[in-house]
C-alpha cells in the first residue's frame, strides 16, 4: 500500500467504524421488525473484514480470514462503492453528506487495497 498519511488512515478508520456501526444498527433494527437482513448482513460483515484488515495494515494485529472470505467481502465493498459514487454524484458541493460520502469512498477503496495487497502477500509465500 502507498504510504498514507496519518489523518488519511485516522479519518477512514472513524468512516469504517461509523458505517459498521450503521449496518449493526439496521441488522439488529430489521431482525426486530422480521425484515430480510442478507444484504446488510454481507455488507456488515464485509466493512468488519475491511476495517480489521486497513487496522491491521496500519497498527498490526492479527487478520485471520482465507482468501474466498477475503475475495467477498471485495466483492461486497466494491458494490458499496457504487452505491456511494452515486450518492456523491447527486450531492450538493460543500454539503456534509458529500463530504461524509467522499471519505467513507475513500475509506472503502484504501481497505479494497488492503485485501487485495493480503491475497497478492499470501500467494507470494507459497
Amino acid at each position: 500500500m502507498e504510504n498514507v498519511s496519518q489523518d488519511i488512515q485516522d479519518l477512514s478508520i472513524k468512516s469504517l467504524e461509523s458505517t459498521f456501526n450503521k449496518l449493526s444498527n439496521a441488522y439488529k433494527s430489521m431482525t426486530e421488525k422480521g425484515t430480510n437482513t442478507t444484504l446488510v448482513k454481507k455488507r456488515h460483515d464485509a466493512v468488519k473484514i475491511g476495517l480489521e484488515s486497513l487496522k491491521g495494515t496500519w497498527y498490526g494485529g492479527e487478520f485471520i480470514y482465507d482468501k474466498d472470505i477475503i475475495l467477498l467481502s471485495i466483492d461486497v465493498l466494491e458494490h458499496v462503492m457504487t452505491s456511494i459514487e452515486k450518492q456523491i454524484l447527486n450531492a450538493k458541493e460543500g454539503s456534509s453528506q458529500k463530504t461524509i460520502n467522499e471519505r467513507r469512498l475513500t475509506a472503502l477503496k484504501l481497505a479494497i487495497e488492503s485485501l487485495e495487497n493480503r491475497i497478492k502477500s499470501a500467494s507470494t509465500k507459497r
